[in-house]
């Protein structure tokens, strides 16, 4: 291994360091409570070896954000290429969206506390490079209910307002895993999405 690889494999090391600190605290305490001093602390690093890496805790978090939105985006790709029909397709986003929260409930819990935080965190540049990010995951959904229009399987509706309405019913159906013991009287969240996800698809499937 040659030196520059070896500063760069580093580099790398040192920036995970960082985001593991980073993500216990945010989880623990939120992000206005927790410092870029915190992090330092508990990463065991100087306040300016942070600063080499990230210009503030927010860069930190968005780096967080993204992380966990590229490794969603990727799951869903695979699982969106290995389905044929537009049908199918939207199936895979949905369940690797739950398989997701189910296997790195970590970076789900991120994802989802940045969701449900009333007010906006990060600067406009910051947000702007996270909402790409996400948008790349709509999009899957968005290309299979166009595919299903075009192919005449799907009605005629808005593609983009639909997969909005996919989201919006899988993000809080998962919540309701905390409920299972109580108002779900210990039925299955994981069944619940099931049947939420079949009948949103009769309400794409054209008549016949």
């Amino acid at each position: 291994m040659g030196s520059q690889e070896r500063r760069e494999r580093e580099k790398e090391a040192r920036k995970d360091h960082i985001l593991k600190a980073a993500r216990t605290l945010l989880l623990k305490k939120g992000l206005h409570a927790t410092t870029v001093n915190q992090i330092a602390k508990l990463s065991e690093l100087s306040v300016g070896t942070i600063y080499l890496y990230y210009h503030n805790k927010e860069d930190i978090f968005a780096a967080l954000q993204e992380e966990g939105l590229t490794m969603l985006n990727d799951r869903i790709a695979k699982a969106v290429a290995a389905a044929s029909s537009p049908k199918d397709k939207i199936r895979a986003v949905a369940l690797g969206y739950l398989e997701f929260s189910e296997k790195q409930k970590n970076y789900y819990d991120i994802i989802t506390y940045f969701l449900s935080t009333p007010e906006q965190l990060f600067p406009p540049r910051l947000k702007n490079r996270v909402d790409r990010t996400g948008g790349k995951i709509l999009g899957f959904c968005i290309e299979a209910i166009e595919a299903g229009i075009r192919s005449g399987d799907f009605r005629k509706v808005n593609a983009r307002r639909h997969t909005i309405w996919l989201w919006g019913m899988l993000h809080g159906l998962i919540q309701f895993r905390k409920m299972e013991k109580t108002i779900l009287q210990k039925e299955s969240y994981g069944t619940l999405v099931q049947y939420a996800l079949e009948n949103y698809l009769k309400t794409l499937v054209a008549d016949k």
